[in-house]
Order: C-alpha cells, then structure tokens, then sequence
C-alpha cells in the first residue's frame, strides 16, 4: 500500500541499512546473549546503552530522530498518520527479536513528543539541547502499584514549598526508567479534586540524577535477564517551580494525550510486528515439504494464512481511520481503543498461528518469532488493557456517546 509518506519511509530504511543494521550485526554478540545484553542491575548493559545512543544521535543528526516531535522545539512535526506509518513500516521490516533499528525514531514515552511543548522556557533550556539530539532520554511515570488503569487513584504527592515542589511516592512499570536522564511525573497535587476525579493531578519534569530518586528494581518478563521497566521512587525530591509541566491539577489531560499516541503507536507496532511474521510463515510454506507437497497446500495451514491476512487488514484499515481522525483534530478516543483492542489480540493470534506453520521450527531463537509472541502478549496489557478498554467503550455505548 503507497502512501504520501513513501519517501521518507524509504529515507528511513536507508538510513536503518546503511547505518544501525551494521552496528547491529558488529555486535551480534551482544544481543544474541541476555547476560552480555543485561546488566548485573537487570538494565541494559553499558555496552548496550552506548549503541543505542549512537543509534539516537546519528537518526538526530539524520533529521529521523525527531521527526515526530513538535515543531515548536525542533522536530519535523509529524502527525498522526506519520507516526502510525512509521511504526508499522519499522516493524514490518526489521521484525522482533532487534532492539537497535527502533531507536532510530523518538518513542511518544521516552523521546521528543508534545510534553516538551508544555515545558516552561527555563525547563526547556535545561533538558532539550541533549534531548533532541538523542543523548539523554526520559520515562513516563503515570502507573503505581495500585494505581495502574484507574490512574486517578495514584498517591504519589507534590507539594509546594517555597519557590519549589517536593515529590515523594512509587512508581511501577515505566518504561525505559531504568535508563532515563529524566522522567515526567505525574503526582497529586490537590487531593480534593482528585478524590472528585475533576482534576488536582499535575506533570512535573525531574532529573533521575538528583537526590531522593531512585530505580528500586528492574522488572524481569518471560524469564529474561534484565528488562526494560522498572520501579520508581521518589523520596523527598525537590524541584524548582518552572518543573511544572502544563497548568497546576490538570495534568491528566497531558497524561490523556499521551496514552492516545501510546495506543495508536502499539496499532502501528502490532500491524507491522503481524506482517513480518505472515511474510515469514508465508513464505516457508511455500519451501517446507511433507508427504510430497508444499505444506501451504494443505488447507491447515494456508486456511490459517487466510486469517492473518484479513485480520491484519482489518486492523490496519481501523489504525488508518483512526490516525486520520486524530491528523484532523476530531475526537478519537473510542476509535482508538477500539483499534488497540483488536490490533493487539490480532498480532497474539498471528504469531500462534505462524509459530504453528513453523512447527518446531518456530519455537526457535533462530526464527525470532518467540520475541514477537511475547511483545504481542505484554502490549495487550500495555496502554491500557483489553478488558479495560472494552469496560470504557461499552460505558460509552450505553450512556449514548457513540
């Protein structure tokens, strides 16, 4: 499928090829091995850490780094449509099992987005110039422990003091926190209006190198080494007043935004992330022999070929809707988590369906579809469960917002 987006995709590709494919083939070793990949702590390795900011500034230095990032500090300004076909195209084309050719464009969560355009001048001054050239990164830190999907029941504390705010609380499952130079929190900041679920909750930016913060674990998924998340604190942390990311008690609007792009991106990740493994079960059926034919003439396998193709379609065509939606500043929020629900059970269906068509081959590290079945299974979770998402669009069907 063409879209008016085609060159800078394939601007994009030429640089993944040219430039982080061989990073990533030099240092084979690395990733093929979790305990050289991880640390002692469970986050990256240093090794790791260094390839992935060379990834980051290189794709800065290339104008594909911040190339969705707001225009206003910098980036390319790309829309919705941009990031959803960015997404899908990098997973289609460099598939699970990598972690260096998605580096090459600023994730929503840990990379240049639209929180840096709520950031005050004097906020901007001290993050953004290594920021926007891929040399420090940051983390999203909404989720606690017992405040996951019902955010509105976070206990994290801002309070004010002088010309300063002082954080204390936990969070858990933030994504690339093990590594990040700074984390946007989200705290409360008036506990009335937080208890009446109108507002009271605001952003603020704070550097992970001053004192009272602190990575508390690194989260271990599917048996693996190390991870990518982890468990935050903050015990007495002061930041200036100019930390105040957005307006005072409405940052949940801010938080909103963010989830939005969040489910949008995991539309593009599981629609690419299911054609690359199509592609691949596609093409081994045509190969792999049995009683003297192509397994792909048995209709066990090409009959569950069929499924992926139409339910990649489908979702597809659905993320597609929605991302012009969003490109033309209607609302979208119904439409999007009803195409993060399907896309990302889709993209769970697909990979049971061509590690099956593999048969033992599929189970392979060799195959790398073990990498895409696991990512599959923890963005069904991610941004906001199924089940969740599913409870808000049958609220909204039956008070008759539709």
């Amino acid at each position: 499928m063409t879209s008016r987006y085609d060159d800078i995709l394939e601007g994009l590709s030429e640089f993944v090829d040219s430039v982080v494919v061989p990073l990533e083939d030099k240092n084979q070793d690395l990733f093929d091995c979790g305990r050289r990949f991880y640390g002692a702590d469970g986050a990256y390795s240093p090794a790791v850490k260094t390839l992935l900011r060379e990834v980051r500034e290189r794709a800065a230095e290339a104008g594909y780094y911040t190339m969705l990032a707001p225009e206003d500090i910098g980036g390319g300004g790309g829309g919705a449509e941009l990031l959803y076909e960015v997404w899908r195209h990098l997973y289609a084309r460099y598939g699970p099992g990598r972690v260096l050719p998605f580096a090459s464009v600023a994730h929503w969560s840990y990379g240049p987005s639209l929180l840096c355009s709520a950031l005050t001048p004097t906020a901007q001054e001290r993050m953004l110039p290594d920021y926007v050239k891929g040399v420090t990164t940051s983390c999203f830190g909404m989720s606690e422990p017992n405040a996951g999907t019902d955010a509105w029941a976070m206990t994290t504390t801002a309070r004010a003091d002088g010309d300063s705010w002082i954080i204390n609380g936990t969070k858990q499952w933030i994504t690339n926190s093990p590594e990040a130079d700074w984390v946007f929190v989200w705290a409360v900041t008036d506990g009335e209006l937080r208890k009446q679920r109108t507002g009271g909750i605001s952003c603020f930016l704070v550097p992970t190198s001053g004192p009272g913060f602190a990575v508390d674990s690194v989260i271990k998924l599917f048996g693996q080494a190390g991870g990518h998340e982890g468990i935050i604190s903050f015990t007495d942390v002061r930041v200036p007043a100019d930390a105040l990311v957005g307006k005072l008690d409405q940052g949940f609007a801010l938080a909103l935004g963010g989830v939005t792009t969040g489910r949008l991106y995991n539309c593009g990740r599981s629609v690419g992330l299911s054609k690359w493994a199509l592609d691949q079960a596609a093409s081994y059926a045509g190969v792999r022999r049995t009683f003297g034919h192509p397994i792909g003439d048995y209709q066990g396998v090409s009959f569950p070929l069929a499924d992926c193709a139409i339910e990649i379609y489908a979702a597809d065509t659905m993320a597609r809707d929605c991302a012009a939606r969003i490109e033309a500043g209607g609302p979208a929020h119904h439409e999007v988590a009803m195409a993060k629900v399907f896309a990302t059970e889709m993209c769970s269906r697909v990979y049971e369906r061509c590690m099956q068509v593999h048969g033992g081959m599929g189970l392979t590290n060799e195959m790398r579809l073990y990498d895409g079945w696991h990512q599959a299974r923890i963005i069904r979770i991610a941004d906001g469960s199924g089940e969740v998402l599913r409870r808000n669009i049958a609220k909204a069907l039956i008070s008759g917002r539709r």
